[in-house]
């Protein structure tokens, strides 16, 4: 007899905790969506601000409201090189429409010295950014450079491009969407 109550009991309990599951879960997701900060799509993209060369500073939530492009790159690496010229161009037709491209350096892989030389040669006029701590590259869980992150004028990450070099069809297709 003692053995059916505990049993009985058990099953309460597990019952009890199904209900509980059923009726707390969040069946949209809407307790996450666009809230929590994630280097993936569908989320708030991580904040971060970094260093220009020249001293400035850029603060990521301060452009809410515009199209923001992320690259992370380094001077050394080949792929970003060969894309750099593609998202000047894309960057100059599309900056009037809200768009704002942050060329994020991993300086913390890369020399400093290094980046106005490469800006300068590839006559690169959108914002250049240095990581020199790896914060932002530890935020967007850089695995391979470049890496590229199309974010909305929500601050939402909207297509994440690991790897390049990034083509300008497939450059001016992510910007158009993110600039909807």
């Amino acid at each position: 007899m003692l053995a059916l109550k505990r049993r009985l009991a058990y099953i309460f309990i597990l019952l009890l905790g199904l209900a509980w599951i059923l009726l707390s879960a969040d069946k949209n997701a809407a307790s996450f969506a666009g809230t929590t900060a994630a280097p993936q799509v569908g989320f708030l993209a991580p904040d971060f601000s970094l260093p220009t060369p020249d001293g400035d500073s850029i603060r990521l939530s301060d452009l809410r409201g515009q199209a923001v492009l992320v690259n992370l790159w380094a001077t050394w690496c080949p792929p970003c090189r060969a894309e750099m010229p593609a998202i000047e161009k894309i960057y100059n037709e599309y900056k009037d429409d809200g768009l704002v491209v942050l060329a994020v350096n991993m300086t913390y892989q890369d020399s400093a010295s290094a980046v106005m030389p490469f800006v300068q040669e590839h006559g690169l006029t959108f914002p250049i950014l240095l990581d020199e701590s790896a914060l932002v590259g530890r935020a967007y869980q850089l695995r391979s450079l470049p890496s590229s992150f199309f974010i909305t004028r929500e601050g939402i990450i909207n297509e994440v491009v690991i790897g390049g070099p990034m083509a300008e069809a497939l450059l001016r297709t992510r910007v158009e969407e993110i600039l909807k």
